[in-house]
């Protein structure tokens, strides 16, 4: 089974959003040598929790530190955008690293509602209309020079132009979201780490309505999750009490500051112990615990929802701790290692 990552840039407390940014270099050389598949950089707004607001940058930068791994967004939150410019963005990551670059397309805010009406460019009116639907059919138009000869764009050259393109994946959590990429015939990439409540019946549904003729990867499935992976039990229990502390902290209105300590986590939660919000599903959000029962957990997952990748999300404090946990999944897995 192949492994991948999406990275959300953690800033730990006591650190800066440079150190995170840092962080997410190093670890993105790290995936390169021990074998994952594809390393994703999520796009999030206005808060101190994590530091990457503008993934197309830090692909740029990830890429150009790596040799191997698919490179992309996890994802460009397109309502923000105009397709044209989404397009040619990623147009030109494929010009410099061809074949490497996934562009990976969401219809969440990436942060708050003020967040959200801060980033629009039109504030007429209060409500955006929600037209993710034309959008991303002129996105796929741009990106495959598809628009019908009666259509204005079509006398659009895109720059730079470069035969193929970035593989474009439709992210979501929802049934909408399984629809949306089944109709569109685009891969799909299900983030169970936001809420893994449609889990089985959005890629259920995916696998039975995909449009097979929309692309070559028609079909594919990704499942993103969280897990955090330590030597022991125990210590991977600790290093999850900093998820589990910032979550509670953001329920109680605490803002959404950056990833205690194991020891101020555990100081914060006490001898109570809350489930992350949304863990509703069939799975948790977020596994914890050793490689081999890490390793059961998730071939059990893939083989009942019939996907061949797993993207993995890991936030804790410690970024040594961080490298660790996905050391040990790729040994469990069997990961074959790359030469630079």
């Amino acid at each position: 089974m192949k492994l991948s990552i999406v990275d959300q840039s953690p800033v730990p407390e006591g650190f800066t959003p440079a150190d995170a940014l840092r962080n997410s270099i190093d670890l993105a050389r790290l995936a390169d040598r021990l074998g994952y598949e594809r390393y994703w950089i999520a796009e999030h707004h206005a808060t101190g929790s994590f530091a990457s607001s503008a993934p197309e940058i830090l692909i740029a930068r990830v890429a150009a530190e790596t040799a191997h791994i698919r490179v992309g967004s996890g994802g460009v939150m397109l309502p923000h955008y105009s397709p044209l410019k989404v397009a040619e963005v990623f147009r030109m990551l494929h010009a410099l690293y061809p074949a490497r670059i996934d562009l990976g397309i969401g219809r969440a805010p990436g942060g708050s509602p003020l967040d959200t009406f801060a980033l629009r460019r039109d504030r007429n009116n209060r409500t955006m209309p929600d037209d993710f639907p034309q959008q991303m059919a002129e996105l796929m138009a741009f990106l495959s020079a598809s628009f019908p000869a009666e259509h204005p764009f079509r006398e659009i050259q895109l720059s730079p132009a470069m035969p193929g393109g970035p593989e474009v994946w439709l992210l979501g959590s929802s049934m909408w979201s399984a629809a949306a990429a089944a109709q569109f015939g685009v891969p799909y990439a299900f983030a169970h780490f936001i809420d893994p409540t449609h889990t089985r019946a959005a890629l259920k549904y995916y696998h039975a309505h995909v449009n097979r003729q929309g692309s070559a990867m028609a079909g594919r499935t990704v499942l993103a999750l969280g897990a955090i992976c330590a030597e022991t039990e125990a210590l991977a229990q600790r290093l999850y009490s900093s998820v589990r502390a910032w979550a509670q902290r953001l329920r109680q209105g605490g803002g959404r500051g950056a990833i205690p300590s194991p020891e101020r986590a555990l100081a914060q939660l006490g001898s109570s112990y809350e489930r992350l919000p949304n863990d509703t599903g069939e799975w948790p959000r977020v596994l914890v615990g050793e490689p081999k029962r890490l390793h059961a957990e998730l071939t059990r997952i893939a083989e009942e929802l019939h996907i061949d990748e797993i993207m993995i999300v890991t936030v804790v404090y410690e970024h040594q701790a961080r490298r660790r946990s996905y050391e040990l999944l790729a040994e469990a897995f069997g990961l074959e290692p790359r030469t630079a």
